[in-house]
């Protein structure tokens, strides 16, 4: 989560919106962000919703704004990886 606390200007560059999605409840949520800083929205994910439409467990994902998924990757992949394919995006 700090990664791409410190790397959130690149990803706003490329026109990204990274969101951070649990099961926490908004107050685990509201503070998680305010101990690390954090300044992308987390969404708390109680009743499992988003989980049933994406896979379970750490997985990073990058939606198109047509909402088309164009990267899957298990856990969390180097910013670097990240931003790669964001530009690609933008080709």
């Amino acid at each position: 989560m700090q990664a791409f606390q410190r790397d959130l200007d690149k990803f706003e560059k490329l026109n990204a919106q990274v969101l951070g999605v649990s099961p926490d409840s908004i107050a685990t949520h509201e503070e998680f962000s305010t101990k690390n800083g954090l300044r992308y929205p987390l969404v708390a994910d109680e009743a499992g919703e988003v989980r049933k439409q994406y896979a379970p467990g750490r997985v990073t994902y990058v939606i198109d704004r047509e909402g088309v998924v164009r990267f899957i990757q298990q856990g969390v992949p180097d910013n670097g990886v990240l931003l790669k394919e964001l530009e690609k995006l933008g080709e």
